[in-house]
């Protein structure tokens, strides 16, 4: 076969994006210790919500290391804890939704009514089940439209393994823990001495090297955001540690759950001005910063613009690809939702079940703005991406 003279030129663009191709950064066998890619912090953070839990069942091991392999900033979880005081990842205060508990007929006796946040709750709650009770159980998709093939494989992890996931990677990746429900854990699960739940907490990040005001060198080496709903947790955890927190706001429709303030209330300039002392940004729930009707995004509010006057980051949540959950004005692609939330919006970090998707989009759409040493190689390597798209068509 007779070769032309443009076929060895596109064998050498071939050959340079195989090179390029995923991953992105070395794989962990292949990273020497002192050596692991820096946080980036020139781009809202991608924030993997539960782990990669659009793809794998949330807060697990598995969802975790899919995040840290698809380019998540930061790994994102609830911390809860068992009977026995061992604190957990895991969202719901109840095992119902996304365990089989169900199949467990030796725990059938074990259901319970609590108040939960002024709701009376009936279901199998982590706080009536030791540590070794809880990893007897299997984690499963909390969405049925969702891949059901690792129902049944995995198992609830604790904080400190989370904690371990995240320090094992093959760069440094940033940790985003929540403070979950305290008053509930603080009513049902008692520790040595008079302790708190938040004092747990903060001696779980201590004890692994979490320190640090936001962007100090001690933080950049092991980043890390603390996140809750309940502002007195934020406030007492404030004279414990330095780590940069994030006040997590709910709907307009429900209170705080240890104040009972109303959404208007937390999210005045007033309350702005008195909560920024003690963290760095807020978290509010992404339809409340801009309203929906008959599922079309209407006008922004000032939620952002206000936040970021009182120096306040905006990390939003939740980005998710599936039609369900996108609105009708993005045209079934997450990456126009993408666009516009980072773009017109201007928030600083994206909580998504789909961390692939915003990381994909970033490294796609950085090479338009990126002003460091690596801007001519990713315009090199997006013209030849192109390229070789064009010659797949033929």
């Amino acid at each position: 076969m007779a070769f032309s003279p443009s076929f060895a030129p596109l064998v050498f663009l071939f050959l340079i994006v195989g090179c390029v191709a995923r991953p992105l950064y070395p794989l962990p066998s292949k990273v020497a210790e002192g050596t692991r890619k820096p946080l980036q912090t020139s781009r809202p953070y991608n924030i993997a919500h539960r782990g990669s839990n659009g793809e794998i069942p949330e807060e697990t091991a598995t969802a975790y290391l899919r995040a840290i392999e698809e380019g998540a900033d930061f790994i994102e979880t609830d911390i809860l804890s068992s009977k026995d005081g061992v604190l957990i990842s895991f969202h719901d205060v109840t095992l119902d939704e996304t365990t089989d508990i169900y199949q467990h007929k030796e725990f059938a006796n074990r259901k319970r009514t609590y108040e939960v946040q002024g709701v009376n709750t009936t279901g199998f709650f982590t706080v009536d089940f030791t540590l070794k009770e809880l990893k007897s159980l299997r984690v499963k998709q909390r969405y049925p439209f969702r891949d059901q093939q690792y129902n049944g494989k995995f198992t609830i992890i604790t904080f400190e393994e989370y904690i371990s996931i995240a320090l094992d990677a093959p760069r440094v990746v940033g940790i985003y823990p929540e403070i979950k429900n305290p008053v509930f854990i603080n009513e049902h699960v008692k520790w040595p001495g008079g302790k708190r739940f938040e004092d747990k907490f903060v001696e779980t990040l201590k004890k692994y090297g979490y320190k640090g005001s936001y962007l100090s060198k001690e933080w950049l080496a092991q980043p890390a955001f603390i996140q809750s709903f309940a502002p007195t947790s934020l406030v007492y955890v404030s004279n414990l540690t330095d780590l940069p927190k994030i006040f997590l706001i709910d709907d307009v429709t429900i209170p705080t759950q240890d104040t009972n303030q109303s959404y208007w209330e937390i999210t005045s300039d007033s309350y702005f001005d008195y909560i920024k002392q003690y963290v760095e940004g807020i978290g509010p729930w992404k339809d409340t910063v801009v309203p929906v009707k008959d599922n079309y995004l209407q006008t922004p509010t000032d939620l952002v613009a206000r936040a970021h006057s009182h120096n306040l980051q905006v990390h939003p949540y939740t980005y998710r690809n599936e039609n369900q959950f996108l609105h009708l004005n993005f045209n079934q692609d997450p990456y126009e939702e993408y666009e516009y939330w980072i773009h017109k919006i201007g928030v600083d970090g994206l909580f998504t079940d789909f961390t692939g998707s915003l990381h994909n989009y970033q490294e796609w759409t950085s090479f338009l703005s990126s002003n460091d040493s690596d801007s001519s190689a990713s315009k090199l390597l997006h013209k030849i991406a192109l390229m070789v798209a064009k010659f797949e068509k033929v």
